[in-house]
């Protein structure tokens, strides 16, 4: 493809075709401005899809963005009942594949962003950059590689590679997500020793027990689940149902606290009855004997002892006879593809330099969260936006109903409409809890009113959120 200097670049690219992803589309769309989606995957929300067959917690009253729904609703599209708690699988064929197919050929699948900087300046040049838009690099794979686009892009091939394309935008959402680059087992930060060559027999999310493949590969044998979030309990619980119907099959819950009590999360004070269930069913199991506790385990490396699996702790201890490993403990952000931008990143959440010390969990619990927008997710690089589970960092509480209000506000920046951007427009419920969410999953923040911002007309800011989680790597 060649490109014409003539043509327009883009009014912005979003990357990641997910909730958050194609709520901004949507967003954008409304405003009068043209994005294309970047989706590296065969369709809407594949990272959704991953983990399909777990039940999220919030209703389908918080799971759909205003802007797209009613980009929906000439379509057609029937909305879910609000109250009804989806599967990841169903909120992605219900919702967010009517809602990409509504977005046409702005999405182009099976697009994999590569780099992305400003058009002939590298991240050290400062002469003329923020006059120059973004030069963004992708690959595409598969057959078609998704819709070519009709948004009026310049676009051509790198070096006569027609899989090899470069766009111009004028800026760029990031909303590619973390399900992708989960935390390794190591307490440290870094691969446990023996980890990478031993990833057969590893797994980074919860098991789907009706996949006859994953049954039978614990059914009959001693997992280790290495995590304290929902994520981890969901797993559990999995392995001591399937040991119910096969008393040989053992779990094992490895914890880096001292303690397994915060694990359970709230039981029957939890606001979200589906949420406090699943602590009482695990606290039950843990009860019957059917998952073995480990607290106080810093993983540092895993061994091969014969057919079986080592866990080796920072203190020495030795977790034995394993068969399987899962590791949930967490995900982080992948800046590789951003280096040559100015991101003003937290050097700890990996988060916006401003947005960091509103969700640091060293800090804030998730009903002392403010409500945060464009002015908090901007960069150093003007144009550029982190927003959707990717805005949080390695923080572990984030709900889609946040990264709604996230987009709204970016677009309303991106198309100058800075008052609105400032507003609040987050409806949360009256009442709520927050606690027992650790890594990796995504929990609701009940935010009070940031300092400055202004409520928009029937919005309710300040009041506390009702806390949602749901398997890691989706938005709940």
């Amino acid at each position: 493809m060649s490109e014409s200097t003539s043509r327009e670049p883009l009014s912005a690219v979003v990357v990641g075709a997910g909730p958050v992803g194609l709520a901004a589309a949507a967003h954008l769309v409304e405003r009068g401005l043209e994005p294309a989606v970047l989706e590296a995957g065969p369709s809407a929300a594949s990272s959704v899809r991953a983990w399909g067959h777990v039940r999220l917690f919030s209703p389908w009253s918080e799971l759909v963005d205003p802007a797209a729904a009613r980009l929906l609703e000439p379509t057609g599209w029937q909305r879910p009942p609000d109250g009804h708690c989806p599967t990841g699988a169903e909120w992605a064929e219900l919702y967010l594949q009517p809602l990409a197919d509504a977005l046409g050929d702005r999405v182009r699948y099976e697009t994999t962003v590569i780099g992305v900087a400003r058009r002939g300046r590298d991240r050290v040049v400062d002469s003329g950059r923020a006059d120059q838009p973004f030069t963004v690099h992708t690959r595409r794979s598969g057959g078609s590689g998704g819709s070519s686009g009709s948004s009026g892009s310049s676009e051509r091939g790198e070096h006569g590679d027609p899989s090899d394309t470069v766009l111009t935008t004028r800026a760029i959402v990031d909303a590619s997500g973390t399900f992708t680059t989960p935390n390794p087992l190591g307490a440290d930060g870094l691969p446990a020793t023996g980890e990478r060559a031993l990833a057969d027999r590893i797994s980074y999310l919860s098991p789907d027990m009706a996949d006859p493949a994953t049954r039978t590969r614990h059914a009959g044998r001693r997992t280790a689940v290495v995590g304290s979030g929902h994520s981890a309990l969901t797993a559990l619980i999995a392995l001591a149902d399937l040991a119910k119907n096969d008393p040989g099959t053992r779990a094992v819950w490895v914890l880096r606290r001292d303690t397994v009590e915060r694990a359970f999360g709230g039981g029957e004070n939890d606001q979200l009855p589906a949420r406090g269930a699943l602590g009482l069913k695990a606290r039950q199991a843990v009860a019957d004997g059917h998952i073995e506790v480990v607290h106080g385990f810093r993983v540092e490396a895993v061994e091969e002892d014969g057919s079986r699996l080592v866990l080796v702790a920072d203190d020495g201890r030795r977790l034995e006879d394993l068969d399987e490993v899962i590791a949930l403990t967490g995900f982080r952000p992948d800046h590789s593809w951003e280096t040559e931008l100015r991101l003003s990143l937290d050097e700890r959440l990996q988060a916006p330099a401003a947005l960091a010390p509103l969700i640091d969990p060293n800090i804030h619990s998730c009903g002392t969260v403010p409500p945060h927008g464009a002015a908090e997710l901007a960069h150093a690089e003007e144009g550029v936006y982190l927003v959707g589970m990717k805005s949080y960092g390695r923080a572990p509480t984030f709900l889609a109903i946040t990264g709604y209000e996230q987009v709204r506000s970016v677009a309303a920046a991106l198309a100058g409409d800075h008052e609105a951007a400032g507003r609040v427009e987050l409806t949360l419920p009256e009442t709520g809890v927050c606690g027992g969410a650790g890594l990796p999953d995504i929990t609701e923040i009940g935010p009070p009113e940031r300092p400055g911002a202004k409520t928009a007309p029937g919005g309710e800011g300040s009041r506390p959120a009702v806390p949602v989680a749901a398997e890691a790597g989706g938005c709940c």
